[in-house]
């Protein structure tokens, strides 16, 4: 049986509890986070904590605040050489406070509230500073997912760069899409297919054997029209900038 606090309230800590109170071989015995809300209608009220004094024993301790915030929680903890661990993409594990031993437990999903992932499918990113923790750690990855990857702080920054390319900055891109078909009446429902067959292009052969489109095909007139129908200059910019950066790759000039 593996001892777990969770510590935040964010979506991150809902979805880990969701997680974690399906298997049978954890036990939450607590979750902290600065209102004392609880993160499932289920839980347990005396199980739930807005003072870090009142923080109870476990064997891992797992931050899921954001990612200015561990730094400072990790060094207000009140105990000592206890295995201490943050699930951010980007914060280096050496952030937590030496006080205590710090790992990582990294899920690389997007994370929404009221939205259900499968955990099965997500791969969890582990890092520990002692064979013991990482052995612990990993054990508790395994009970949620079988992707499991002993990933460096270097390594989880460079891969959390490329998760915001492929999520953040994609999503930014389908918003705006939306938009544009919202401003001129169009549903944006005609583009599903459209977007689920890119996806799964790229999953299937090689994204930069799928690259199309105008910018690829040095359509300048193409392009050239797109740009006048685009009112917006935020919008005329993305248009210019990603065009430019495709034509740079596979060889073409605008």
């Amino acid at each position: 049986m593996i001892r777990v606090i969770l510590l935040g309230a964010g979506n991150v800590a809902q979805h880990l509890y969701k997680a974690f109170y399906k298997q049978p071989a954890i036990t939450i015995v607590q979750c902290y986070n600065r209102k004392g809300v609880r993160l499932h209608p289920d839980q347990n009220e005396n199980n739930v904590s807005k003072n870090l004094a009142s923080i109870k024993e476990a064997d891992i301790y797992i931050m899921a605040v954001s990612d200015d915030a561990i730094k400072t929680l990790s060094s207000q903890l009140p105990f000592t050489n206890r295995l201490v661990v943050h699930t951010s993409g980007s914060v280096p594990m050496i952030a937590i406070n030496n006080s205590n031993r710090p790992g990582v437990f990294y899920p690389l999903q997007t994370f929404t509230a009221d939205k259900a992932v499968d955990f099965a499918k997500i791969p969890i990113c582990i890092e520990g500073d002692q064979e013991k923790d990482l052995f612990l750690i990993e054990r508790l990855a395994l009970l949620l997912s079988k992707k499991t990857y002993q990933i460096s702080s270097a390594q989880r920054n460079i891969l959390h760069v490329s998760a915001v390319f492929v999520n953040n900055f994609t999503n930014h891109l389908f918003s705006i899409g939306n938009d544009i078909c919202k401003e001129n009446n169009i549903p944006f429902e005609i583009l599903h297919p459209l977007l689920q067959e890119t996806a799964k292009k790229a999953l299937e052969i090689n994204p930069n054997k799928a690259q199309t489109g105008p910018a690829v095909r040095n359509d300048t007139k193409t392009i050239a029209r797109h740009l006048k129908l685009l009112s917006d200059p935020s919008q005329q910019e993305i248009y210019q900038t990603l065009t430019k950066a495709i034509q740079s790759k596979y060889g073409k000039k605008l």
